[in-house]
């Protein structure tokens, strides 16, 4: 009975912990106000809506790419500052002009000193999609490419996609 008992009262206290809502944990409020900080500092920089677009970070063998779309319900208008945004986004980076994503995230992103470097060995593509665009980054620099993706990586976490990092 001793053993019983002496086993509900280890295995009682972390079963409670499993079954609990740590939505008020000040740990996850803190990221959800980070990650709505960068929604609204992308909001104000770019001039396109959080809650009228989405935002995808994707992982190739040779760069990546950052593709943003307005949601299936935006408006077809919403389309445009997608596309003018990217636009400026391609010729920037290609410029070696990070100054965006450095405003956004309030902090200089993982990759972006080597993509700056480089940005002769590195090509930016926009290209036009059915709700929006996408900016398709590659090289064959094996030192610019593992700064591209550790650029792509920390906006997968960062803007909480929940994109692959592989």
């Amino acid at each position: 009975m001793k053993t019983v008992l002496a086993a509900v009262l280890v295995f009682a206290p972390a079963a409670a912990v499993l079954g609990q809502d740590h939505s008020s944990c000040p740990m996850m409020s803190k990221a959800a106000e980070h990650r709505a900080a960068v929604d609204h500092r992308h909001a104000d920089a770019t001039g396109v809506s959080h809650e009228a677009s989405v935002h995808h970070f994707l992982i190739a063998p040779d760069g990546g790419t950052i593709r943003l779309e307005a949601t299936a319900e935006a408006p077809v208008a919403d389309r445009e500052p997608i596309r003018g945004h990217l636009r400026h986004v391609a010729r920037s980076f290609a410029a070696g002009q990070f100054e965006l994503p450095m405003l956004i995230h309030a902090q200089v992103p993982p990759g972006v000193p080597v993509m700056k470097a480089k940005k002769a060995a590195v090509q930016y593509a926009f290209a036009e999609t059915d709700r929006g665009g996408e900016v398709r980054i590659t090289t064959r620099d094996a030192a610019a490419l593992a700064a591209v993706q550790e650029f792509l990586r920390f906006q997968i976490d960062d803007h909480g996609t929940g994109d692959p990092k592989e």
